[in-house]
This record gives structure tokens, C-alpha cells and sequence, in this order.
């Protein structure tokens, strides 16, 4: 009998996939960087002062996290804004503060990164969050415009 048989321990064939758990986006994030704001807000059809007031703030995130339980938090000195979700499941959001449209949205694990898919009027909408060390980056996407972000974690 080979030791491995006897300890009751069973060799994972190279095929066996083992999952790990993914990031934990918990904590309150300061916006460092901005790129391409305009670009995306303009695909979103956000009238031009609203677009330079929106270019001037530094949003800070909360986010809490409970397993795929998410409650993101945007907050800034003009508005907050609140998104509820679970992993995996559709939801209605209205983007209040920056469009103000309704979309069914759902938001999925792609490896550690949250991605969410946004259906409603504008055309291939979207984001994705993933952390890298201490900060919490955002891609913004709306019918071929993105928006970069990058959030440092405050300690």
C-alpha cells in the first residue's frame, strides 16, 4: 500500500480544479486617479456641467462584504450613492447621480474580480472592480468608452 493510500489522503488528478476564495473588497477606499471621466460621461449623455462638477470630486468607496453580498457606497460632497447586490443575481439599479437610468444588472466572480454587466439603453455598459495590493481599481465602460480608476485602501 503507498503512504498516500494508508493516510487517507486522495491525489487531486491535474484536471482537479481547486477554488480559492476570492478578493475581500471590504473597507472605505480614497480615490487616487480619474482617467477619462469625460469620455465615459459623454457616452452616458451627461450634459457638460454636470460633467465638469463630476470631474472635480474624489469619490470615496465603502464597501461591505459578506460572503457574494455586496453593498457598495460612492460617496462624495454632492451626492451617495448605494448598490445592493448578490453575486449571480439580476437585479434593477437605478444609476442615480449619474445618469439616472434604469438597468437590470448582474455582477459575477471572474477569478478575484467583480464584473458586472449593465442592460438598459446604452449599449455595452458595464464595470469591473479587482484590488492589486492596496488598491482598488474600476473600469467604467459604456458603449466603447472606459473610465479608470484607481481607489487606495485607507487604513
Amino acid at each position: 500500500m503507498r503512504p498516500e493510500q494508508r493516510s487517507g489522503f486522495i491525489p487531486l488528478s491535474s484536471e482537479s480544479q481547486i477554488s480559492k476564495m476570492p478578493a475581500d473588497y471590504n473597507g472605505t477606499w480614497d480615490m487616487v486617479s480619474n482617467d477619462n471621466l469625460d469620455g465615459y460621461m459623454v457616452a452616458l449623455d451627461i450634459n457638460f456641467a454636470t460633467r465638469k462638477i463630476a470631474s472635480m470630486l474624489k469619490p470615496q468607496k465603502v464597501i461591505k462584504q459578506d460572503g457574494d453580498s455586496f453593498t457598495f457606497q460612492t460617496i462624495s460632497s454632492v451626492l451617495t450613492y448605494k448598490s445592493s447586490f448578490t453575486i449571480g443575481e439580476e437585479f434593477e439599479e437605478v444609476t442615480k447621480g449619474m445618469d439616472n437610468r434604469k438597468c437590470q444588472s448582474v455582477v459575477n466572480w471572474d477569478g478575484d474580480k467583480l464584473v458586472c454587466v449593465q442592460k438598459g439603453e446604452k449599449r455595452n455598459r458595464g464595470w469591473t472592480h479587482w484590488i492589486q495590493g492596496d488598491e482598488l481599481h474600476l473600469e467604467l465602460t459604456c458603449d466603447g468608452h472606459v473610465c479608470k480608476q484607481v481607489f487606495k485602501r485607507r487604513t
